[in-house]
């Protein structure tokens, strides 16, 4: 007896006859089956027959995909492959064209299946439709149904493209050149001459010299959808398969007739919806465009190139109006040099080259810097002067802000990537805009510095500020702006806090959509670690803070140092040499007790920013909090170092006096803190071991030479 899984209940069908519903014994021989369901309808001859799927796809049952049958399948009794195939081989030749025309549109629906498809190839059917299509005597519906029975039959790879005749390659081309021409035969040539480019270069070489470029071009133009998407994929394939100089020639060629400008003007903006497989074309069209870049990305600048190093000067000479550098001494030029290559951001100033030795982006880096000044001068001199002159370590650095700018930008529009089998996701605004990538540089560079800006970064916050901008071009990207200028709008008017409060509501939601009994957990472990912050911060104020008195001519001059005691009864405070490192609490001779203390004020509510109102920028006021004690004319003053050291001591002072911690270093710790122990704690639901103890530190390495230097040096 048969095991139960190798029976399969199924439902057979012929026409004129009624159901069979049969058990299926999966080890029984296929031949074996058809015979019995033969033998329940009588039929004789069951080697001339066969069973395939009466629904869906229409696929023959054979040996190897017999186990893909399912319960409840309903079969049909039909034809075998190979008396199908040689009746279709015999019709295909009648004298009668009704026939021929019958035998070729049967065949075009049944070569979709490869078992089919071997037992006509056999027979070399292909051949026989090679011929049609090379006499061409046809009828137009019948040579529809010859070309695609071709197409269907060549799409199973049984037989090579490279084996087609020249005069078949012509025939094609010349459905495709062809003006007034029925447009069925065009769409399945066009998708013939697709194949055959993507097949090998020589035949990319036959096609390419058959079909003219302004035909395809022609093609591209017309009403009719699936004609524009056929041309199209034609397009892609001869940019896919050509080398450098093809490829070159034939985007100089689009270029020229603004190929771009019209497929926005006429199948993006006109239409308001692409269909999926023109979507898939746009997008190829785009990458293969924007990988133009790709060789200059994969350079790294050439210290010994004159060009370049010429170009690394004129950066250079176009931020800054220096005196006659020829009336100067070598060391004094070179002195002067490496000063304004370190005001133009970059870390080797001695050496700027060096900025551009990594890949990538590197030498595309350069092309974008020197585009921006050269088309943009009055921007690019603003940006440099601007931050040249900040103080503080609040410059933003061209260079490095460029360079890190540009290798995003080829992140985000894939650049040096293949394009995907399925990909579509293309951008608008490449079709409108030419230089695409130089023209969002120069917009983009300038918000980088925009929003360095409502940040208020420091060289320590580089990578922050750059994760901010890569969210502010994504997002803006994401929402397909046609044009250069509607995206400069969308992503200037995307600040710093929009960011902020897209983050926020995305994790509002994010915590919604959670399940209850997590955000029962959630809550539950709040208090816990609200304390651990606490504590934290009391901690931190017991090891103390070096802060700076700041004089009415805002000339920074003495230091002073705060501390908290050990049982946080008392802070202590006292005045420090410049070279004092975290002195003892004995040593500071003023105390405050902390039940003293009666308020905490901050920004320009401090008594010493009230003093000095009108003189303070904005800087200077989030770093700025007091401490108010005994009656409110008393108070003690402070200007923490960073913001960091604010959100710390605003925080601590807030647990001393009983209040809530309101940073928002507080808030982001705190969700730190609560999505790790949300995760450790579901790790026990996945059965996955939680050790007690921490893991091993590994040995250090024996030498750090693969460290890299960020140090800059001046010569």
């Amino acid at each position: 007896m048969p095991q139960q899984k190798d029976i399969v209940k199924i439902a057979i069908q012929m026409p004129g006859a009624y159901p069979q519903l049969i058990q299926l014994d999966q080890k029984k021989p296929l031949s074996a089956v058809i015979k019995e369901v033969c033998d329940g309808w009588n039929l004789e001859g069951p080697e001339n027959y066969a069973l395939q799927y009466a629904d869906g796809v229409q696929t023959y049952i054979t040996e190897s995909n017999r186990l893909d049958i399912k319960n409840g399948c309903i079969l049909r009794l039909t034809k075998a492959p190979g008396r199908c195939a040689e009746d279709l081989f015999k019709g295909i030749q009648s004298s009668d064209s009704g026939v021929r025309c019958d035998s070729l549109k049967e065949l075009a629906s049944v070569s979709t299946d490869v078992t089919f498809a071997q037992e006509f190839i056999s027979r070399d059917g292909h051949l026989l439709l090679v011929k049609i299509v090379e006499d061409s005597n046809e009828s137009n519906v019948i040579m529809t149904h010859t070309l695609t029975g071709f197409m269907e039959l060549m799409d199973h790879g049984i037989v090579s493209w490279e084996n087609l005749s020249s005069v078949f390659i012509k025939k094609i081309a010349s459905f495709v050149n062809a003006k007034p021409t029925d447009a069925s035969i065009q769409q399945v040539s066009l998708d013939i001459l697709e194949s055959m480019v993507l097949s090998s270069h020589s035949l990319f070489l036959q096609v390419k010299q058959e079909v003219t470029m302004e035909r395809l071009i022609a093609h591209l133009q017309v009403t009719n959808q699936q004609i524009q998407t056929k041309a199209m994929a034609l397009l892609m394939a001869l940019l896919q398969t050509a080398g450098d100089s093809d490829r070159q020639e034939m985007f100089a060629f689009l270029n020229k007739k603004n190929l771009r400008q019209y497929i926005y003007k006429n199948i993006i903006h006109s239409s308001g919806s692409v269909q999926d497989e023109m979507a898939h074309y746009l997008y190829v069209l785009q990458s293969v465009t924007l990988n133009h870049l790709e060789p200059r990305m994969r350079t790294p600048l050439d210290c010994y190139s004159q060009e370049q190093r010429d170009i690394l000067h004129s950066l250079r000479q176009a931020a800054f109006e220096t005196e006659s550098e020829n009336s100067l001494s070598h060391e004094r030029r070179r002195s002067l040099c490496a000063k304004e290559f370190k005001k133009l951001g970059f870390s080797n100033n001695s050496n700027p080259g060096q900025d551009l030795v990594r890949t990538p982006p590197g030498l595309l880096a350069l092309d974008t810097m020197f585009y921006f000044a050269s088309r943009y001068p009055d921007a690019y001199s603003r940006f440099v002067l601007e931050n040249s002159s900040r103080e503080d370590k609040h410059e933003c650095p061209f260079a490095r802000s460029s360079i890190q700018l540009t290798l995003i930008l080829c992140e985000i529009l894939r650049i040096g990537e293949p394009p995907s089998e399925t990909g579509s996701d293309y951008h608008p605004i490449f079709f409108s805009q030419d230089r695409l990538m130089e023209e969002l540089f120069c917009v983009c560079i300038q918000l980088l510095n925009k929003t360095w800006k409502e940040m208020r970064a420091t060289q320590e916050d580089f990578d922050k500020v750059m994760q901010v901008v890569r969210e502010q071009i994504t997002r803006t990207l994401s929402s397909k702006p046609t044009s250069l200028e509607l995206f400069k709008n969308k992503v200037n008017a995307l600040n710093y806090s929009e960011i902020l409060k897209l983050r926020q509501t995305e994790r509002l939601h994010q915590e919604e959509t959670l399940a209850p009994p997590v955000l029962e957990l959630k809550e539950r472990l709040k208090p816990e670690l609200l304390e651990l912050i606490r504590q934290q911060r009391l901690n931190r104020l017991c090891q103390g803070t070096m802060f700076r008195k700041i004089s009415s001519r805002r000339r920074q001059d003495k230091l002073w140092y705060c501390r908290l005691s050990p049982n946080h009864k008392m802070l202590h405070y006292g005045d420090v040499e410049e070279d004092t490192d975290n002195p003892p609490i004995e040593t500071l001779q003023e105390k405050i007790p902390v039940a003293d203390i009666k308020g905490l004020l901050t920004g320009k509510d401090c008594p010493h920013m009230k003093e000095n109102k009108g003189k303070q920028n904005k800087e200077v006021l989030d770093l700025a909090f007091s401490i108010t004690y005994d009656v409110e004319e008393y108070s003690l003053n402070f200007i923490a170092p960073s913001r960091t050291d604010f959100c710390l001591w605003t925080d601590g002072l807030s647990v001393l006096l009983g209040r809530e911690m309101s940073s928002e270093s507080m808030r982001s710790e705190l969700e730190i803190l609560l999505s790790m122990e949300i995760k450790l704690r579901l790790l026990d639901l996945e059965n996955v071991p939680i050790p007690d103890s921490a893991p091993v530190v590994p040995k250090p390495p024996s030498n750090y030479n693969f460290c890299y230097d960020f140090s800059q040096t001046e010569q």
